[in-house]
Order: C-alpha cells, then structure tokens, then sequence
C-alpha cells in the first residue's frame, strides 16, 4: 500500500486472521498511519497547520519508523 518516500520494499508490518477480515496483530490507527506519511514527506506530525500557533498539530499520531529503511 506505500511505496517510495524511504519505505522499505516488500515489508508486511502485522497481520490478520486467516480471512484477511480483521486485524490480528500490530494494528495502525489512522493517526499513525498520518503521522508516517508526514514522516515520509520529512513533515514533524506536531507540526502546527498555520503559523498562528492555535491551530491543530498536522497529526496526533506517532510515525511507525520500522516501515523505513535504514530502521
């Protein structure tokens, strides 16, 4: 589902159950999944949206560095 940006090639991170319908192991909220594209545009996710300081970070989420290489 990602590739380029730093991503390591042919990597599966976590798992599902024998049906592919549900998350078995190392699930990805969205907020992490946010945060490491940010990651892979070299964008801090607390990075703040305006430059007015009130607004929102860019993502709440923590980057997952093992989907890069060199991690």
């Amino acid at each position: 589902m990602l590739a380029g940006g730093g991503f390591r090639g042919g990597v599966v991170y976590g798992a599902s159950d024998r049906q592919g319908g549900y998350v078995k192991d190392r699930p990805v909220s969205l907020e992490n999944f946010g945060a490491t594209l940010f990651h892979a545009l070299g964008v801090p996710p607390e990075t703040r949206l305006a430059p007015d300081g009130f607004t929102r970070p860019a993502s709440t989420g923590q980057p997952i560095t093992a989907l890069f290489s060199g991690v």
